[in-house]
């Protein structure tokens, strides 16, 4: 006898598959049937646990940023926590102890893609704008948090929407091929030259 699968479970394989659908093609270029067919569901029963592909792009996305978040707020309650109370200054590996979990977290191509796509699809999209404004408000006021000023957190930020476009082009996979970028992935991923 088959064991039927909960509802919770359903649910979360459908947006397992919405998350490697829309990272391949995007928001606007996937389809609830291209999700439905991922997850081996048929498209009625997408829209009825998610309702509109917005709706569910949105949980795909948010969840996308909060795992981003809890890593990095991971990373600063390890390395900046009495930096956060001003007893003690954040620790000066505490920048490249950030970008590698960073690096590593976001070399789940599905999980970078899908939030490269969010923070695209959010210039004509108004929902979208208003989640990725959210996760990347998030995203600041963990690293504010950790003690660093706001001159040093833009300077974070920018290295991470840095490392989501080196690794959405494929640079690491071409830093041997002696490109003018080979020099600039070595520096921002650690890749060999």
């Amino acid at each position: 006898m088959t064991a039927r699968m909960s509802a919770d479970h359903r649910r979360e394989l459908v947006l397992q598959a919405a998350t490697r659908a829309f990272a391949r093609s995007g928001y606007n270029a996937t389809s609830t049937d291209a999700i439905a067919r991922e997850a081996g569901v048929s498209q009625p029963y997408v829209v009825r646990i998610f309702g509109t592909k917005l709706d569910l792009f949105l949980q795909v996305f948010e969840r996308a940023l909060e795992r981003v978040s809890a890593t990095l707020e991971q990373v600063v309650d390890q390395v900046a926590p009495a930096a956060a109370t001003g007893t003690e200054p954040t620790p000066a590996n505490a920048p490249q102890r950030l970008g590698a979990a960073y690096s590593a977290l976001v070399r789940d191509r599905d999980l970078l893609q899908v939030t490269m796509h969010g923070f695209s699809a959010g210039g004509h999209v108004p929902r979208i704008a208003t989640v990725a404004r959210a996760g990347l408000g998030r995203i600041h006021e963990t690293l504010r948090r950790g003690g660093w000023s706001e001159e040093e957190v833009r300077d974070l930020v920018a290295r991470g929407m840095l490392i989501n476009v080196l690794l959405s082009i494929g640079a690491p996979e071409h830093a041997q091929d002696g490109t003018a970028l080979a020099g600039l992935t070595h520096v921002t991923l650690g890749v060999a030259q």
